[in-house]
């Protein structure tokens, strides 16, 4: 039997490995202990379909070890010791650990993860754990302490696009249709599909996989919508997904047609769309297009959600009307929406620059010594609660990533934050003017 798609497109090299750059691009940390064959028990921390199964099978493939792997889910310490037993004698045998993964290791209670200490410490185990959960609450104190942790992120959506470019192109791995044949996607489906799975590489190879299997030629967006959605359409006898129609109620929205809006909104729930997905959708242009420009947006769209879920269908359903009439007939703003981007680009090209000493918290001896809190000064002893400091690195000083619209409230909001702006550089260079003249005088 063929297996799933995930499966089958499962990197075969470091350099197949699509995401976690951090841990895995050239001269990285993890990457190097790999290579040089030095990889120690570790636990890979983050969210599902990011890659952490795959590379553990590739670190034991990198060092020629035995690969075991079991869930947490399914095995309890019995397991545990019968993977030990065979794992000492082979090590009598071939004189090398056996690489142990342990998917969902947070399952595991106190009890079952003690089981692993003796092992590893008498390296006849080099375990890897898989958790979804923070490694700091879920995994015992003794346990991590004898592991390195590895924190996965989400793929990117260029990773995604990667991975799913080499699933439609490999003619031994990838997808065929359903008569065999190479499939083509149509124009739109590549983003639809990456967004869907939301950086979660298993969630993407798995619909790409159901999708050709139900394809001749060219995978549609009407036919990934058809497979996804929880009912069809009753009226849309166009073909349309109910991924075109929740654009066009968003996009209505943002462009402030209320009639469009309404329109929309009543086809798709009366295609039988879940009013749930639908709220979700709400709540995000809420946020994304209308933003601070009116922040009751956000409330009353929240409010649509609480209403439903109070109520149910159909009477909880005229909630989502209220909220796609006021955030089409509020002004707009993707002023937080551009902020949010410009704050993770700036993030990730400037991910080292450390926190200021004087914003660090000095709890320990050690802490003071080292300056950590050293003249902070608190803003609500000056005047206009606002303290001659800065509060990012120095390197990143003029930094402004949020530039607010001169739409509804977000005008005022625009005055205040050039005022405090202004504000704030004229009690600095006070500050530093009297600085200077102090230090004059000594």
């Amino acid at each position: 039997m063929n297996p799933p798609l995930a499966d089958r497109m499962r990197p075969r090299s470091l350099d197949e490995f699509v995401g976690q750059e951090h841990l895995l691009g050239e001269g990285m940390p993890l990457r190097r202990l790999i290579e040089e064959g030095k990889i120690p028990s570790m636990i890979l921390w983050g969210p599902p379909g990011t890659g952490k199964t795959s590379l553990g099978r590739l670190m034991a493939g990198y060092v020629g070890a035995p690969f075991k792997s079991f869930s947490a889910v399914l095995s309890g310490v019995k397991e545990v010791r019968e993977v030990v037993e065979q794992a000492r004698r082979g090590q009598w045998v071939e004189g090398i650990p056996t690489f142990l993964f342990v998917d969902e290791i947070h399952r595991f209670n106190k009890a079952q993860q003690d089981a692993f200490l003796p092992h590893v410490e008498e390296g006849v185990i080099v375990l890897i754990g898989s958790t979804t959960e923070n490694p700091s609450f879920e995994v015992n104190a003794p346990l991590l302490s004898r592991t390195t942790v590895f924190p996965f992120q989400p793929l990117s959506e260029e990773n995604l696009h990667v991975l799913l470019g080499r699933a439609m192109n490999d003619a031994e791995r990838g997808v065929t249709g359903a008569d065999g044949n190479p499939l083509a996607l149509e124009e739109g489906v590549e983003e639809v599909l990456v967004g869907l799975a939301d950086g979660d590489a298993r969630t993407l190879l798995g619909v790409l996989e159901m999708s050709a299997a139900a394809a001749t030629g060219e995978i549609t967006a009407g036919l990934v919508g058809d497979l996804l959605s929880k009912k069809t359409s009753r009226h849309d006898r166009a073909g349309e997904s109910h991924f075109n129609l929740i654009s066009a109620l968003h996009k209505a929205v943002r462009g402030s047609d209320v009639d469009g809006a309404l329109y929309w909104l009543a086809r798709i729930l009366e295609g039988g769309e879940d009013p749930l997905f639908v709220v979700r959708r709400i709540v995000r242009m809420a946020a994304e297009d209308v933003g601070l420009a009116d922040p009751r947006a956000l409330s009353i769209a929240l409010s649509a959600r609480d209403t439903y879920h109070f109520l149910g269908s159909p009477e909880g359903e005229i909630a989502l009307f209220e909220a796609v009439v006021y955030l089409a007939v509020a002004p707009k703003s993707n002023a937080i929406y551009r902020a949010e981007k410009e704050s993770r680009k700036a993030a990730r090209e400037h991910p080292s620059w450390q926190v200021p000493l004087h914003m660090r918290n000095a709890p320990t001896s050690l802490m003071k010594d080292l300056g950590y809190g050293k003249e902070y000064l608190y803003d609500h002893d000056f005047p206009d609660a606002l303290a001659p400091q800065s509060y990012l690195p120095e390197e990143l000083s003029d930094l402004q990533l949020y530039r607010p619209d001169t739409r509804g409230l977000e005008a005022k909001i625009s005055e205040r934050l050039d005022w405090l702006r202004s504000r704030r550089d004229e009690i600095m260079k006070k500050n530093q003017e009297e600085k200077s003249g102090s230090e004059g005088v000594e």
